[in-house]
């Protein structure tokens, strides 16, 4: 096991990759499938044959820059492993290429969930228990990162808290780059997060199979539930039903905050939770959304004389709420009574305020994208107390020194990071409209893909927006929008600065 440790990340990652397509390859082989069987059996062979020649031929590689090592292997993993996750699934649906496999698999990797295979009888039942796994896999490999890595290097959301520039270990962190072995240090993280993410993968999973869905199905959702990529191997949740739906709606509430899992020391989860700040936000951004949509869906009902039909207004109420959540955990799922909004009020889909929630995200150190709640919550502290000094100009903020830090150093990061964000937005549909799509059409791609919330392109328009009629340029583009959403910029930045400017800006 020790000397399994010390191999590199990417290989240790396609071995684990090369594993777990043993399962699919069985669940094939059961349903008599043989030709999906041999395709991921054989992959997986390969595979783990090629990830041994790689660990002899790195055994007793060592490494000078730690923490540059880690981003590396982090940027590293979403450009080799959507690779070799796509070998298989090329391999089993014939009729497709390599790049469209390659497509897919990184949509779901990076936990983003958009497909190109938009009819579910397109593809073999193991091959969407692929899809579901590989956004699993992606979810874990997100949580294990932003903890061992992202937070000690202040990044991800931790900068907003520790206030010290990005891209420099954080206090108590040091070890990232001069004591602990990186590969123990990941595989401590790894082994604190698996029970609880595993765990609750099997709850919600046999929670929705006690609600009625099917096997295969109950586990897509239970998996991309728990890594918010909203993959489905079917239209949607249209075999949920209500109480399907309160589950999933339940267990999303995990992606608001990291302190719902364990292993997250880094990125300062002491006090109460109800007084957490991304739990606190969240709650009210919910809640306000709701109110305001359901309040246009009742004001439309009245023009359309059906606003005393109560239960329709609280199928409107619920259908609102969870998909309000969902979206603002860049999940992506829809529910059955959201298309109620849209008959009983007789108004268009709010496409605008589904972009909004994706943008603000979920919370630091989640499987969820967008901006975070963490940063939106630093920028609004800053705000109050900017409007406490113009009422009151000789006021004295106080919250002791952690909020007051947030107010300030927290703020002006987070800003930057809105204003990166923003750019990347403006770079990425620029790009698309050069190759001719359309500017709404491409600003929906551009958020669904920077916000790693797929779904929102058949969502936030009148008419949906598919990715299978997408060509080969602005898939690249879009494939590119999606490693840069997940990696999010800073981490970006902090790997190519030079190790000397980094240097020269933690001591400014």
């Amino acid at each position: 096991m020790a000397r399994l440790l010390k191999m590199p990340l990417l290989v240790i990652l396609i071995g684990i990759g090369a594993v777990t397509m043993y399962l699919p390859a069985s669940h094939a082989f059961m349903l008599g499938n043989y030709p999906v069987a041999r395709a991921f059996f054989y992959s997986a062979t390969v595979l783990l044959v090629l990830a041994a020649m790689l660990a002899i031929a790195t055994a007793g590689r060592r490494t000078r820059n730690m923490a540059r090592s880690q981003l590396a292997s982090l940027l590293g993993a979403y450009l080799v492993m959507p690779v070799v996750m796509a070998l298989p699934f090329q391999q089993a649906v014939q009729d497709t290429s390599f790049l469209n496999a390659w497509f897919e698999m990184l949509s779901c990797f990076t936990t983003t969930g958009a497909t190109l295979y938009e009819t579910p009888g397109r593809l073999a039942p193991s091959l969407h228990l692929w899809r579901a796994m590989v956004g699993w896999l992606g979810g874990y490999f997100v949580l294990v990162m932003a903890v061992a890595v992202l937070a000690p290097l202040n990044l991800g959301g931790a900068e907003v808290i520790s206030g010290r520039p990005p891209g420099r270990a954080a206090t108590g962190a040091g070890e990232i780059s001069h004591i602990a072995d990186p590969a123990e240090r990941l595989a401590r993280h790894a082994l604190a997060l698996l029970p609880a993410y595993a765990g609750l993968t099997l709850v919600l999973w046999v929670a929705l199979l006690t609600a009625g869905e099917p096997g295969l199905v109950a586990l897509s959702h239970a998996m991309s539930t728990l890594s918010t990529s909203g993959i489905t191997p079917g239209q949607g949740l249209q075999t949920s039903g209500l109480l399907g739906e309160m589950l999933i709606f339940l267990f999303l509430c995990l992606a608001i905050s990291r302190r719902t899992l364990p292993g997250a020391g880094l990125v300062n989860s002491t006090g109460p939770f109800r007084s957490d700040p991304e739990v606190w936000m969240a709650t009210v951004i919910v809640l306000i959304v709701t109110f305001l949509l359901v309040l246009r869906s009742w004001i439309g009902a009245i023009v359309v004389e059906d606003a005393a039909n109560v239960p329709s207004l609280l199928r409107v109420i619920w259908g609102t709420l969870f998909t309000t959540l969902s979206f603002l955990t860049t999940t992506g799922f829809v529910s059955q009574d959201w298309t109620a909004t849209r008959l009983w009020s007789g108004l268009e889909t709010p496409g605008l305020v589904l972009l909004a929630l994706t943008i603000l995200g979920g919370g630091a150190a989640t499987t969820a994208g967008g901006v975070k709640l963490l940063r939106v919550y630093a920028l609004f502290r800053h705000g109050e107390r900017e409007l406490e000094r113009i009422i009151h100009p000789t006021s004295i903020g106080g919250a002791g020194e952690a909020a007051r830090r947030m107010r300030r150093e927290g703020a002006y990061v987070a800003w930057i990071f809105f204003m990166l964000f923003a750019m990347s937005i403006a770079l990425i549909n620029g790009a698309l409209g050069l190759i001719g799509i359309p500017f709404e059409t491409g600003m929906v791609l551009t958020l669904s893909a920077l916000t790693t919330t797929g779904p929102l392109a058949g969502l936030a328009t009148e008419t949906p927006v598919s990715f299978a009629e997408l060509g080969t340029l602005a898939k690249l583009i879009l494939a590119f929008a999606m490693v840069l959403g997940r990696l999010e910029t800073l981490a970006l930045l902090a790997f190519f600065a030079p190790d000397g400017w980094r240097r020269q800006t933690g001591k400014s």
